[in-house]
């Protein structure tokens, strides 16, 4: 066993884990292990991930991609997952090991019905009035990179004007 947590280095209260579904195990602190179990929460603690996701032990690589991924309203985190490579083995071990959560089930349409994925590219099909930013969305604005909105099918996020805002799915249309 490792004599420090293999995602943040700290060394009290370490406790082997189990990284399914290859059954390799790493050391992980209290914290770390209560984000596996529990899911991670946006804290500075997590800043930990951005040299665990680069460590040469692909266990390690495993359980620091699917913390990321349970960060996904950390644009931190996202950013960090859109530049980390894992070896396609190890990408298929880290996708294996995702439970099934009813956000998965949640499916993002546009105005014409077309499915929305993370990353995509729309464009807006009215003008849209900015609340608290004090502009309007023109019609025919393109915005690329969208994020979807977990809990809220008719909800996506994106960037219009340098301005981070949340957009109804029934006022876009994937390009």
């Amino acid at each position: 066993m490792s004599e420090t947590c293999m995602l943040c280095g700290a060394s009290e209260t370490l406790a082997p884990i189990v990284v399914a579904p290859e059954d390799t195990t790493v050391t992980l602190c209290d914290t770390c292990a209560d984000g596996v179990a529990n899911g991670p929460k946006d804290a500075p603690h997590w800043q930990c991930l951005h040299d665990a996701i680069w460590s040469e032990t692909p266990a390690v690589q495993v359980v620091a991609w699917r913390l990321l991924n349970g960060l996904t309203e950390a644009p931190w985190a996202r950013d960090l997952l859109d530049i980390a490579y894992l070896a396609p083995e190890v990408q298929v071990w880290a996708e294996a090991g995702l439970a099934a959560t009813p956000e998965d089930s949640i499916i993002h349409r546009d105005s014409n019905g077309t499915e929305l994925a993370a990353g995509d590219t729309v464009v807006l099909i009215k003008d849209l009035p900015v609340k608290g930013a004090g502009f309007t969305a023109k019609r025919g604005t393109a915005v690329r990179n969208i994020s979807l909105v977990a809990d809220n099918a008719e909800h996506i996020e994106g960037r219009v004007e340098s301005q981070r805002i949340v957009i109804l799915t029934k006022f876009v249309k994937k390009s």
